[in-house]
């Protein structure tokens, strides 16, 4: 624990009182509790649904479940009443939307429910936001001030950074977000790995990658959910998460916006790298909503030894 709480006190901390704590500007704070509390009426959503296709594709082809709407409507609808939002930029969308009156002093970027597919599965699934302090097309380490996601699994917790370390909450019994982690950090080199692609898609220098990993003894851990892997990949402290290029999509799947920006920044505040095999996600410049880019994101060792096999030969 870092700060001088104790094992005891720790605990006791709601989301509320670390932020004071920590110091988190006052309106980013009320905007980090406002979405927590949007987590809630996410997660009601989930157990009350019938899992049945909304009937209709979104903006990029996917099937999209009545969750997906649902969500983005119970986040959307809700900033736009909080007073510190200007526009809202949500993967179910296909354009900015602007919910403020003009002068508000963040942007949001959502993945309203990432891993939706996985909803009739029963994993885990989660919600992932950018908070921004400007347009987002720009880098993200020129906008981004704060990011979060929630996992919706056996435990409903959320994840924070502020810029001021990564904390991990759990909702309690009584509906209160409580300091669980505080100032996570990875290790310099973790045990599991977590590879999206097939391989017959994967170049041959990525193939390398995953041939050390499993040569090292990495233990294989994926299941398809950006955030329930990520989420692992954090609590375990350490390891990497990987969705490449691919031969037929050079440039992978994951948004940059939406996914992987605010990962970064979470896993960055954590110790750890996360970039596109040569640089820092958050040195990349937004050009559209749709922009998509391969990732390496984890402890250091791992994401700087996938940098060495895609250099080779290159």
């Amino acid at each position: 624990m870092g700060d001088g709480i104790s094992d005891y006190t720790r605990f006791i901390i709601d989301l509320r009182r670390h932020m004071w704590m920590a110091r988190v500007e006052e309106e980013l704070r009320r905007l980090i509790w406002q979405i927590a509390v949007m987590g809630k009426y996410i997660s009601a959503k989930i157990h009350e649904s019938n899992r049945k296709l909304a009937g209709y594709k979104n903006l990029y082809g996917e099937e999209q479940l009545s969750l997906d709407r649902s969500a983005d409507d119970i986040l959307r609808n809700q900033l736009q009443y909080s007073g510190f939002v200007r526009e809202y930029v949500s993967e179910e969308q296909d354009a900015v939307v602007q919910i403020g009156k003009g002068a508000e002093k963040y942007f949001i970027t959502a993945d309203p429910l990432d891993g939706s597919s996985l909803v009739d599965t029963n994993l885990s699934i989660g919600t992932i936001i950018g908070i921004h302090k400007k347009s987002v097309f720009t880098r993200g380490r020129d906008s981004i001030v704060a990011a979060l996601y929630i996992t919706y699994g056996p435990l409903i917790t959320m994840v924070y950074s502020a810029g001021k370390g990564t904390h991990e909450f759990v909702l309690n019994r009584e509906g209160e977000y409580v300091l669980s982690q505080e100032h996570i950090i990875l290790e310099e080199r973790g045990s599991i790995y977590s590879p999206g692609g097939l391989r017959k898609d994967c170049t041959e220098n990525h193939l390398k990658y995953l041939e050390y990993l499993e040569a090292q003894g990495y233990k294989l851990r994926y299941s398809g959910g950006f955030v329930p892997d990520i989420n692992q990949v954090l609590i375990k402290r350490g390891g990497v998460f990987t969705y490449p290029a691919l031969k037929k999509s050079p440039r992978g799947k994951l948004r940059l916006l939406f996914e992987l920006q605010p990962m970064a920044f979470i896993i960055e505040q954590a110790g750890g790298i996360a970039t596109d095999g040569k640089e820092e996600i958050l040195s990349l410049k937004v050009d559209n909503l749709d922009q998509r880019c391969p990732i390496y994101i984890g402890s250091r060792f791992e994401v700087e030894k996938a940098m060495e096999f895609l250099a080779a030969n290159s």
